[in-house]
């Protein structure tokens, strides 16, 4: 990590910050989940890098980037990775993304199909039932809450030990930048997929999807969101994706299980899976 580069790009009158491994390989470019940030990829990053030029993107409102009034839809933030892409000079990167960043990536895929050369989701919020508009906003909003609460009430390493008590399959590398990451985000980020939303539903966005894609499930029993019937469901719709179940993994799939993860999506970014 510690020949990792810093840099900002400004993209849409936003600062777009990453990180980047570096060296003369093909680019990978990784999107975060909600309240996340790039460096939450570290421990993967420290694997992906033997075979590419890894890119860890701090999504708008999270880590180091601006916080713009206004959208934190997919949409939004898959055009803040296209404009970043593009000031960075990647030709047909590889894209990775976990929750809300594998919905950016979707969208990015769907809406700008000559930027990607394939891509992963990690676990997006793709539901077999939708919660209402007035259910998500009350929903995000009291994820909001629970945040600006814990961000005026705990110290990082409080954070850190809660995160423990909760994911006890994770790596300990994994807690110090998870835990910065809660204290450093925006609460503008809960935007995320409140009414009014632009974005495609993800039965409508799936199908668009034109460039190889491996969707990755984990346990809905352990707090997966994808479900089995929703991964059969993706892959008769759309034959460029291919999807993978990881078991004993709920839904931080590489968090918990994270050599068979590595093991998967390196095969998969290869093209020999």
């Amino acid at each position: 990590m510690q020949h990792w580069s810093a840099d900002d790009v400004m993209v849409n009158g936003v600062k777009i910050h990453f990180h980047r491994t570096g060296g003369d390989k093909a680019p990978l470019v990784l999107c975060h989940g909600i309240t996340d940030n790039g460096l939450c990829w570290t421990r993967a990053a420290g694997e992906l890098e033997k075979q590419y030029d890894v890119i860890m993107v701090d999504a708008r409102g999270h880590g180091l980037s601006d916080a713009p009034e206004g959208s934190y839809h997919a949409d939004s933030h898959a055009a803040d990775v296209v404009g970043l892409i593009q000031a960075l000079g990647l030709e047909k990167p590889r894209l990775m993304g976990h929750s809300m960043g594998a919905a950016t990536v979707a969208t990015l895929a769907a809406t700008y199909p000559d930027v990607p050369s394939r891509i992963v989701l990690e676990d997006p919020p793709w539901r077999a039932v939708e919660r209402s508009p007035q259910e998500r906003a009350a929903y995000m909003d009291e994820w909001r809450q629970m945040t600006i609460t814990r961000q005026n009430t705990k110290t990082e390493a409080e954070i850190a030990e809660e995160g423990r008590t909760a994911n006890p399959k994770w790596d300990e590398s994994e807690f110090e930048p998870w835990s910065h990451a809660k204290k450093q985000v925006n609460p503008q980020v809960f935007g995320f997929g409140v009414a009014p939303a632009p974005t495609l539903h993800w039965r409508a966005l799936a199908p668009k999807i034109t460039c190889p894609t491996l969707l990755v499930t984990g346990d809905p029993e352990l707090g997966g969101i994808v479900t089995a019937e929703i991964a059969q469901e993706v892959t008769e719709a759309n034959g460029h994706i291919q999807t993978a179940h990881i078991a004993n993994a709920g839904h931080n799939i590489r968090r918990d299980q994270f050599w068979p993860y590595v093991d998967l999506v390196l095969a998969f970014l290869a093209g020999t899976a």
